[in-house]
């Protein structure tokens, strides 16, 4: 399955996608190492998923292109910080498209920039994978992982 990674950074989740099995390509604005540098908002489509820890002041643009890029029934997974559900700002985005699956972290998720977790010793913010569906307008389910 084809997985886009349009904020990969030094490619700690594609890597983690791809030893699951996926087909990941990988890209970020800037040059971090690894995937291509290359503006998300420049592509224009992609057949298969997206996956990604976007940059959380463009948090709502990279889920709207995403849904815009990508086939009906195409998935969008985000990891986002759970008080991304408490603005009155993406009330019309979330009426718009509904996640189908909220996924909140049972435990404090320790995120660390650049994968440097020896600087990243506790997680002090909750953290939730919200899923999008292209098409999808249910109700979203929230479930704990």
């Amino acid at each position: 399955h084809n997985v886009l990674e349009p904020a990969c950074g030094g490619g700690h989740m594609a890597e983690v996608l791809k030893a699951k099995g996926y087909n990941v390509t990988s890209s970020d604005i800037q040059d971090y190492g690894y995937g291509m540098i290359l503006d998300f908002f420049n592509i224009d489509y992609f057949h298969g998923d997206v996956v990604t820890n976007p940059p959380y002041v463009l948090a709502d643009k990279f889920i709207q292109h995403s849904l815009d890029i990508i086939p009906d029934g195409n998935k969008v997974a985000m990891l986002l910080r759970l008080n991304f559900l408490e603005s009155r700002k993406r009330q019309e985005l979330f009426q718009k498209h509904p996640p189908k699956t909220v996924y909140v972290a049972i435990e404090r998720m320790r995120i660390a920039k650049n994968g440097n977790f020896e600087d990243y010793k506790v997680g002090a913010i909750a953290y939730a994978w919200f899923v999008w569906e292209k098409g999808y307008k249910g109700v979203t389910e929230l479930r704990w992982c």
